[in-house]
């Protein structure tokens, strides 16, 4: 009896380790989910710290400054969503290269053409993806935003509707879970005028009729005599301190066909009307 017992918890011991080593096996990340964790609990070390590290004033005497935690504090919340194409050729390239420490460079969300959605950033982290950028007032998009980049190569690829109903669920949930603003999803050229064009030949207006982002609509008025399209590019969100990319940009998402850096007739009417909206 004792034998049959041993036998049994032995077998039992041996079909759980096989268990473990087979998923340890078929586990393709783990060694870069160990450095995501890794660096996660460094990340929290600093926070739980108290003091907080570096964060003494060096013109004070140590005598005159003490550390009295508040109840009354939050983590990052996004308040927009920035949109890309990952200018590759796979998921599996986009993926490969956001494990790159050279590269620098990840998204929140990565979406392949088949539509399968691969979340590689916590939301409530900063992720490398918007760049030197701006929006607004906002000079560190990587800081308010959540990256989501979609498997196109940028250049011959379509947008499989696979790809845009996944996109489009994701989008549904930030924007519940974070209360981001209609106007606040924006592409990686609305934010890098000139120095970025994606996504490029995108479908916004498919995220603009569920409520992400605005589109212009199909009855267009006349704007004002005075109307100021520069003024109008800057209230929209755009920087205009090099105003041929702004326009450039703006065309970008709105207009697509003709991306000149100069507006024509048809342009103005539908810069004016964008503008109304916000």
């Amino acid at each position: 009896m004792l034998f049959s017992r041993l036998s049994k918890s032995s077998s039992i011991f041996t079909f759980s380790l096989l268990l473990i080593l087979s998923a340890c096996s078929t586990n393709k990340y783990a060694a870069t989910e160990k450095i995501y964790k890794d660096k996660a609990k460094d990340f929290s070390k600093i926070i739980s710290t108290t003091p907080p590290l570096g964060q003494l004033y060096d013109s004070l005497e140590a005598t005159n400054q003490t550390w009295v935690g508040s109840v009354n504090f939050g983590i990052r919340k996004p308040n927009f969503v920035v949109i890309h194409h990952t200018a590759q050729d796979s998921l599996a390239q986009t993926i490969k290269t956001f494990f790159s420490i050279k590269a620098g460079t990840s998204a929140h969300y990565v979406i392949s053409r088949d539509g399968k959605v691969v979340h590689m950033v916590n939301d409530y982290l900063r992720a490398n993806h918007a760049g030197i950028s701006k929006w607004g007032k906002d000079t560190d998009l990587n800081s308010s935003s959540i990256g989501i980049e979609l498997d196109n190569n940028g250049t011959t690829d379509p947008w499989p509707d696979a790809q845009v109903n996944s996109l489009l669920k994701l989008l549904a949930t930030l924007k519940k879970t974070y209360n981001i603003p209609t106007a606040n999803f924006i592409g990686h050229s609305d934010i890098a005028p000139r120095r970025k064009n994606d996504p490029k030949n995108f479908p916004w207006k498919k995220l603009a009729d569920k409520g992400f982002g605005y589109w212009y609509d199909d009855v267009l008025k006349n704007p004002p005599v005075d109307f100021n399209t520069e003024m109008a590019l800057k209230y929209i969100g755009y920087d205009t301190s090099n105003l041929p990319a702004a326009i450039t940009a703006f065309k970008i998402h709105f207009i697509q066909s003709d991306i000149t850096a100069a507006l024509t007739p048809v342009d103005i009417l539908v810069l004016y009307n964008v503008y109304t909206k916000y």
